[in-house]
């Protein structure tokens, strides 16, 4: 694994900034190199589980998140400010700062048995990933779905790592109480700008093997061509498609790359790094999608863009998607939760009692 130094852009929440140097400097003595970004994990004692989505931009309102911070270190996550509330930075720490929620299976059965909750679809890794490498020992995203099964609540998994695959068994079990679906993160084909830009996930061909896999195993699969990066992966979109009907995928999504706030420093300096001779272009691209700047945050807008560039994408992704007979949202909209009957039920206690005596 290659050593990381530590590199955060300001957290506008901190009180004190340390500014280290990649070498060190005559002039400045003083000023500190960065040491290594090492993996530390934190427990987070959180009493609450679901959290609430009001983005009109999203066809789900509740998340669950085992984890908080992304080992996957994609220089694009969008998640990345959300660490900067916990006092970390968004670059390194964001990497290798992890914090997990040991309690994350009681919690869920709790909110469950709240006469309050109704069985509203919900949604793993809405920020970051529920499969993520910790997940492999720690297991609370399994846990958590074990508790799904138990009460037929509908879900939806979005990752993009072929550790789901463990988990198959358990999906096939809730698939046949509950409404259950995976959705596989694919937004390179080409692996060596996957590896620059998403440096410790799994290859796009090893998770469009997971797609199969899934699907082979009557796991409600798709994908997500997400994010769309342009300049860089967009040229990718119509391959990624084709492969992923060919795995078996029954559904697609796409969303165009979003900056917010210190993701904008994180992913140029990255691309700068790794890809430099692309550089330009893909900032150049960028902005032509945005209205000449780096990231819009309009409802509506954030991921998909405006102007003749993101219409092109967008354009390429529907019409291929349609082709391949992939469903999308615009093809076949997501009915709001209370439209459509749930398969939620509370499990029977008094029969479970009698399992015991």
């Amino acid at each position: 694994m290659r050593p990381l130094p530590i590199a955060n852009p300001a957290n506008p929440w901190a009180s004190t900034i340390v500014d280290y140097v990649d070498e060190a400097d005559p002039d400045d003595p003083d000023r500190p190199l960065a040491p290594p970004a090492r993996l530390q994990v934190y427990e987070d004692k959180t009493r609450q589980i679901l959290s609430r989505n009001d983005s009109p931009d999203l066809h789900f309102g509740w998340s669950v998140n085992p984890y908080r911070g992304c080992f996957h270190a994609c220089a694009y996550c969008y998640a990345r400010p959300t660490h900067e509330y916990l006092s970390f930075g968004a670059g390194t720490d964001f990497d290798r700062k992890l914090v997990v929620k040991p309690e994350a299976a009681s919690l869920l059965r709790a909110a469950f048995e709240r006469p309050s909750w109704t069985g509203d679809l919900v949604v793993f890794s809405g920020v970051t990933d529920c499969y993520q490498p910790l997940e492999a020992t720690r297991r609370l995203t399994r846990a958590c779905l074990e508790v799904c099964r138990d009460f037929r609540q509908p879900v939806g998994v979005i990752t993009k790592s072929p550790l789901i695959e463990r988990d198959i068994d358990l999906l096939v079990e809730l698939s046949a109480v509950a409404r259950a679906s995976v959705t596989i993160s694919i937004p390179f084909w080409d692996a060596e700008r996957a590896r620059a830009i998403e440096p410790y996930v799994a290859t796009p061909q090893r998770r469009m093997k997971t797609v199969e896999r899934l699907a082979q195993a009557g796991v409600e699969v798709g994908v997500n061509v997400a994010p769309v990066i342009p300049g860089l992966n967009d040229e990718e979109i119509g391959t990624i498609l084709v492969a992923a009907k060919d795995a078996g995928a029954h559904h697609a999504g796409m969303v165009l790359l979003r900056l917010p706030t210190s993701v904008a420093p994180v992913f140029e300096e990255r691309l700068r790094e790794r890809l430099p001779l692309r550089a330009e272009k893909v900032l150049r691209r960028i902005r032509e999608a945005h209205g000449g700047k780096l990231y819009d945050s309009s409802w509506g807008v954030r991921g998909r863009g405006e102007g003749p560039y993101s219409s092109a994408i967008s354009t390429l992704f529907e019409s291929t998607a349609t082709r391949l007979g992939l469903r999308t949202r615009a093809t076949e909209p997501v009915p709001h939760p209370h439209e459509t009957p749930s398969t939620f039920r509370r499990p029977d206690r008094a029969g479970q009692l009698e399992l015991f005596q």
